[in-house]
């Protein structure tokens, strides 16, 4: 079938012929209602409504035009029926009905098939023209046995049906509205008038430009998401050692905001975010180590206290194994043994290093071995001394305050970005995590009243990340009782913000983040009491 038969009414009249059924007055309170939806879902429950209420119509179904894949189709996005109670538009309710194909798949599987015809929303999508039907049951031009299935099953009864197209400023297809059942004003069952189809077709004209602005502002929204993304995933991958830290940290963050917006007294009573707050904290959780792309590879994968481009242990072992065969006595191979024993296990690197193994390591290079040529060396030279007495992980002083610098990077690359009004506060939401609450972090010596609550629960969550990570090369998956025990004293020394570590805790969102990340091993806390301040007498 390429067109309905003449039982069907169906019109192409631009909806402008249309607008002087309407008072200036609707208009513009139409707009206003139209303009009060920010979202795109809300925007088609929105147009459907007004459509039904317009007509008088007790049911009616908003299709949205799906372009993303091979083979377009109209995906359900919002479906009301009063007799029957229904009035949906959760992704998940409706993404139980079957999208509806514009083409039938051809035989060979590939490339899009012969128009779907048999179907009237998709034939409305692929003609661009509205179908106006007195009673779905007395025509056999369009094929009503899913509508009729869906009667018997709620025993229901679909009698008239207007279905038209939505087209965007640029005309083309953008979603079909369907609407089912007219009624009078007395209640009684009717066709859709000219009329009717008439001024929904205008209303659909503007509904189409405030849900094509809706969804452009959608496209540009996933755009940058990708984006972000894709960066953050570039960052990780660049170092096997904070590998997925990047897509941990949004994760955590915003676990930590949920967990005080939830709270309804307290420090957390008065904090709430809406739709535009949540985003602009999203963003900002996935950029906030994008200053890390300028930071050298060699730091950032430096698994070992001694590592560069090359192993350095690899050097100091060879050393060892000459002086070995140089040893005057067994017993003085069997120290030297020891020592590159010794060694080794502190090349790994660690949470902290005694002072009793910095004087080991010193002492170890005032020995000497003979080279090649008969000259003296020591067994470790300066450099060598300096990298193995760090004190915490494998990174020495300079090579800590290169990689710290990613965060100034960080601050000058989002400062520079023309981010919209919603979004002003990303840099310094991604710009905070290094910050301590008593001045002393950087880069920007922030104390905790300069700082914003995202800004310090982004600081916890980048410490807590950092200890449980399972990727690190300097330590085993650390287990939640030394992580709590370690943030717990970062809390008492000023260094993370207490409220914040308390909610964590205390909410038991550190609970969902260690079942969905964590190893099994590490999972040693039920009880987190141990870790919270004590009340107040």
């Amino acid at each position: 079938m390429t067109t309905p038969d003449p039982s069907f009414r169906h019109h192409s009249e631009h909806a402008d012929r249309a607008l002087a059924t309407w008072s200036v007055d609707s208009t513009s309170d139409l707009l206003v209602r139209l303009a009060r939806e920010t979202t795109v879902a809300g925007l088609m429950h929105r147009i459907l409504k007004e459509a039904r209420l317009l007509t008088g119509a007790e049911g009616g179904t908003f299709y949205q035009l799906d372009e993303s894949s091979d083979s377009p189709q109209l995906v359900f996005k919002a479906i009301h029926n009063t007799v029957l109670g229904l009035e949906s538009r959760d992704p998940d309710q409706l993404s139980q009905w079957p999208a509806i194909p514009l083409y039938h798949r051809p035989s060979n599987g590939s490339g899009s098939g012969q128009p779907n015809h048999q179907n009237v929303a998709s034939w409305v999508a692929l003609t661009r023209k509205a179908v106006n039907i007195d009673d779905v049951y007395q025509t056999g031009d369009f094929d009503f046995s899913g509508t009729r299935h869906f009667d018997v099953e709620h025993r229901y009864r679909s009698r008239s049906m207007l279905t038209l197209p939505l087209l965007n400023h640029e005309d083309r297809v953008i979603g079909v509205l369907q609407l089912i059942n007219a009624h009078t004003a007395e209640g009684e069952s009717r066709p859709f008038t000219d009329d009717d189809q008439r001024t929904v077709q205008a209303m659909a004209k503007f509904a189409a430009l405030s849900l094509d602005n809706q969804l452009l502002v959608q496209s540009h929204k996933d755009l940058l998401d990708a984006f972000i993304q894709a960066l953050a995933r570039i960052i990780d991958v660049r170092s096997s050692h904070t590998s997925a830290h990047c897509e941990r940290i949004p994760v955590l963050t915003e676990m930590m905001a949920r967990a005080a917006c939830e709270e309804t007294d307290g420090y957390f009573a008065d904090f709430h975010l809406n739709d535009d707050e949540w985003y602009e904290l999203h963003v900002a959780a996935w950029l906030h180590d994008c200053g890390k792309l300028a930071t050298s590879e060699t730091i950032l994968n430096k698994g070992r206290k001694l590592q560069s481009l090359l192993d350095g242990f690899d050097a100091v072992a060879a050393r060892f194994a000459a002086a070995m065969a140089q040893a005057a006595s067994p017993a003085d191979a069997g120290v030297l043994r020891e020592d590159l024993d010794f060694l080794e296990r502190i090349n790994r690197g660690g949470e902290f290093m005694p002072e009793s193994d910095k004087d080991r390591v010193r002492a170890i290079a005032t020995r000497t071995w003979q080279d090649a040529w008969g000259n003296t060396q020591p067994l470790l030279n300066e450099d060598e001394v300096t990298n193995l007495c760090i004190t915490r992980g494998t990174l020495n002083d300079d090579e800590r305050q290169a990689i710290n610098r990613h965060i100034d990077i960080t601050i000058d690359i989002l400062e520079q970005l023309p981010f919209p009004p919603k979004l002003r506060r990303v840099p310094e939401y991604a710009g905070g995590h290094h910050e301590r609450m008593d001045g002393r972090g950087f880069p920007r010596g922030l104390t905790r009243e300069q700082m914003s609550i995202p800004a310090r629960m982004m600081g916890v969550a980048d410490v807590f990340e950092a200890l449980t990570a399972k990727e690190r090369p300097y330590k085993p998956p650390m287990p939640l009782s030394q992580a709590f025990s370690i943030l717990k004293t970062m809390r008492d020394d000023q260094h993370i913000d207490p409220d914040v570590f308390e909610l964590f805790l205390r909410s038991g969102k550190w609970r969902d983040y260690a079942e969905r990340f964590l190893l099994p091993e590490q999972f040693d806390v039920d009880d987190v009491s141990p870790y919270l301040s004590p009340k107040p007498a």
